[in-house]
């Protein structure tokens, strides 16, 4: 049986639980076009009435891209020229929080709070590359 797309999924790192997940997200211009393309990746620390969630938001922008469809696949974020992941990896979710964890996030904070993907991307990816490479063939 297929796992439902909005259920959230559960990462745990370092001995702490988050339920995470993905969605997309956009505006309509006033002729109705879908504009400013939004993908939030949110991680809730669990006990979560003890911690604010995390969101991780990538914006489509000039030398960006962000899941919309065709050519590019659900999921998918990255530079036109450079670093990319796919949200829907937990590898690529646990690179994400690490990178923002080294960063200095802290999930026992009350508040939710918002970061640039952007921001994380490629030392994230480069993580990603990194335990790609040691697991070998």
């Amino acid at each position: 049986m297929p796992r439902r797309s909005r259920k959230p999924r559960r990462l745990v790192a370092d001995g702490r639980v988050y339920l995470w997940t993905m969605r997309h997200s956009h505006r309509r211009d006033e002729d109705g076009r879908s504009v400013d393309c939004r993908q939030i990746l949110t991680l809730f620390p669990q006990p979560a009435r003890t911690s604010g969630p995390l969101r991780i938001v990538f914006a489509d922008g000039p030398g960006r891209y962000v899941p919309g469809g065709a050519p590019f696949g659900s999921g998918d974020v990255g530079f036109t020229r450079g670093a990319e992941l796919n949200l829907h990896e937990p590898g690529a979710v646990r690179a994400l929080l690490d990178v923002a964890l080294a960063r200095g996030w802290q999930p026992g904070e009350q508040r939710a709070v918002d970061v640039d993907g952007w921001s994380l991307l490629e030392a994230a990816a480069a993580e990603r590359a990194g335990d790609t490479d040691s697991e070998g063939p």
